[in-house]
């Protein structure tokens, strides 16, 4: 299960996910406990030619093992979010007591709506420092509404309140209060769908003829299964579906029976010319994509210092999508009195492509201009 911890900076974030390791490590074991200043020192990544800063830490409860994620600045996160480095099954939203709901609340609420975490778990901490019990009922309230504003389910969300500092000088009562966090994490978050349970999506990248034999396509299943003489699809690059049967599965020259999500595969398809498949196509599940070229997404833009724009972007700005193996040209429409977008933001916007490509709501992509990635983004909504 992947988790992370979202909120607004100094609520507490990485304090709390250095409490959950040291309660869990000595309540549960499994994991070692992991300290405020290892997790705070978190390492650079690249993610789409995006440097981001990201603390992995691990731990168990009684139900099941949890990978963490926790960044160190707002920027991080919000890259986080949208390239989807770092894919949440669910994430717990971190709230200072003291202070209430504040901009970085709402935007990581937003986010976490528009990149598609499933489910939100709140953690109204530093109790300790709110004696007015009324308060804190304010407070919980605040969020809720918050939470319903960004169509999550305000009523049902479990919220807990306590001190992640007061956990981790091990205070009885705010222990507990950790445990009583999990119990909510692991009953409230559900289990996610196996990649492999998912219905069959190839990103073609490369195509051979084979004498004899046909067209064989390359690439990495991006999730489900395939088998041989399955009914498959070609989708994307032109407004019609091509089908096809599976004729032979081979993987490092071997030939298989199946391939399944991460295998890097050659598929051999019936009645396909190599002329008619392009990269930048997907094989899929007969029925389960098809071709769009209107979309709306969330996107972040490389600030110049990342090796991004120097300067800003403007409506009808036409940079290449690049979808999974391929750039495609298209031009943006930002929101009504949205004049500009600066390096190092994140925006709102629409996208039209010149060719329909396989969308879907949660896939990811990169905004390049002559082959530099200056932003990266998720298709938060399709509109064609």
């Amino acid at each position: 299960m992947n988790v992370g911890t979202i909120g607004h900076v100094d609520h507490g974030k990485t304090t709390l996910t250095a409490a959950i390791t040291k309660v869990l490590a000595e309540r549960v074991g499994g994991a070692a406990e992991q300290t405020f200043e290892a997790i705070d020192n978190a390492p650079e990544e690249r993610e789409r030619g995006i440097t981001i800063a990201t603390s992995h830490v691990e731990y168990e409860t009684e139900n099941r093992h949890y990978a963490h994620v926790d960044c160190p600045g707002h920027a991080d996160y919000v890259k986080n979010m949208v390239t989807g480095a770092a894919q949440m099954d669910g994430a717990i939203l971190v709230v200072g007591s003291d202070d209430g709901p504040m901009p970085q609340t709402r935007e990581h609420i937003l986010l976490a709506r528009q990149v598609g975490v499933p489910y939100l778990v709140v953690f109204m901490n530093k109790t300790d420092l709110v004696d007015d019990a009324e308060l804190l009922e304010l407070v919980e309230m605040e969020v809720r509404e918050l939470l319903t504003e960004y169509e999550f389910p305000g009523d049902e969300v479990p919220v807990v309140r306590g001190s992640a500092l007061q956990a981790l000088e091990s205070s009885e009562e705010h222990e507990e209060k950790i445990m009583e966090l999990m119990e909510a994490v692991d009953e409230y978050i559900p289990t996610p769908e196996r990649d492999v349970e998912k219905p069959f999506l190839m990103p073609v990248e490369d195509i051979f003829s084979i004498t004899g034999r046909g067209t064989v396509v390359t690439g990495r299943i991006e999730r489900g299964r395939v088998q041989l003489q399955d009914e498959i699809e070609i989708v994307g690059m032109q407004e019609e579906k091509m089908d096809s049967v599976v004729t032979g599965i081979e993987m490092f020259n071997k030939t298989l029976e199946e391939g399944e999500a991460g295998d890097n595969a050659g598929i051999l398809l019936r009645g396909i010319e190599k002329e008619e498949v392009k990269r930048g196509m997907v094989l899929a599940e007969p029925g389960t994509v098809t071709p769009h070229k209107e979309f709306e997404c969330e996107v972040y833009v490389l600030s110049k210092e990342e090796g991004g724009r120097h300067t800003p972007f403007f409506d009808g700005y036409q940079p290449q999508f690049y979808f999974r193996t391929t750039d495609v040209t298209g031009s943006i429409e930002l929101p009504e009195g949205v004049e500009m977008v600066m390096p190092g933001d994140n925006a709102t916007f629409e996208g039209s492509l010149i060719e329909p490509v396989a969308l879907e709501e949660g896939l990811r992509f990169a905004i390049r201009e002559g082959g530099h990635t200056v932003g990266a983004g998720v298709v938060t909504d399709i509109l064609d």
